[in-house]
């Protein structure tokens, strides 16, 4: 995967629950968890800009690139 999740890591930084974060941003555990799990393809920056406001941190604390191309025929995977 080209980007990189580190939610976990935050949450653990901020001693702050996933389901506690879920409440604040208002999403379901479950679609928290696809992100928490880098499987999302997608996420809206306005769930990046709550999850950053509540969490205290930087869009770069959350999420990273691994300088791989990822591309829809597979490339990079």
């Amino acid at each position: 995967m080209a980007i990189q999740v580190h939610l976990d890591a935050v949450l653990k930084k901020k001693g702050m629950t996933s389901k506690e974060l879920c409440r604040l941003i208002h999403i379901t555990e479950a679609n928290l968890s696809i992100l928490r799990s880098g499987k999302a393809k997608g996420v809206r920056f306005e769930t990046i800009n709550k999850i950053c406001y509540y969490l205290e941190c930087d869009v770069g604390d959350i999420l990273k690139f691994d300088g791989q191309l990822e591309g829809e025929d597979g490339e990079g995977e």
